[in-house]
């Protein structure tokens, strides 16, 4: 077997490790913040960060164009804010990156979601709480054993896989399942 053909193997493994209804349930949780013209705040670290980039821009345009402005997902990337990142990482410390601006935008029940392999990163962990203490509704997206996110959100989605790659792939999958079933079902 060629690695391409292993890696493959493994990576459909891996997505058999995601459950499906979590998935569902996360679907719903972005369709009420939609409905109700909520805040949607999102971020990760590393390939985490450019997975919640592009699951941003697909939400943004994708499953938000040529439809009423009411009906447009609100979302929010905290990892595309390079200027003000690197001004709490410098100025504050890394763990303030996410956690800062979210003070600034964040409302009650508007909807975080973090995306992280380890799920133990101190700047998505201290984001995280700070959603859930102002009473915002919370997804995790984390691989391993969840980490400390897993158990802190209300909802989590965790890949149970130690591969970071088939980790990253499989998130990336989820959050392409969220967005396209506003693309190709949820016209409204």
């Amino acid at each position: 077997m060629t690695y391409p053909e292993q890696y493959k193997q493994d990576l459909l493994k891996t997505m058999d490790l995601v459950d499906l209804n979590q998935v569902d349930q996360a679907i719903r949780m972005f369709a009420a913040a939609r409905d109700e013209g909520r805040m949607i705040f999102v971020c990760g670290n590393g390939g985490s960060a450019a997975s919640v980039s592009h699951f941003t821009c697909d939400m943004v345009k994708g499953a938000s164009y040529q439809r009423a402005v009411e009906k447009r997902f609100k979302i929010l990337a905290l990892t595309d804010m390079m200027p003000t990142m690197t001004a709490y990482g410098n100025d504050v410390g890394y763990d303030a990156v996410f956690l800062e601006p979210l003070k600034n935008f964040a409302r009650p029940g508007d909807l975080f979601m973090t995306v992280s392999c380890s799920g133990t990163s101190p700047n998505v962990v201290a984001a995280l709480e700070y959603a859930k203490q102002i009473g915002c509704k919370t997804i995790a997206l984390s691989g391993k054993d969840g980490g400390k996110i897993g158990p802190l959100a209300d909802l989590s989605i965790n890949v149970a896989a130690s591969h970071y790659g088939r980790i990253e792939d499989a998130h990336m999958i989820v959050c392409h399942m969220i967005c396209y079933y506003f693309m190709d079902v949820d016209r409204a």
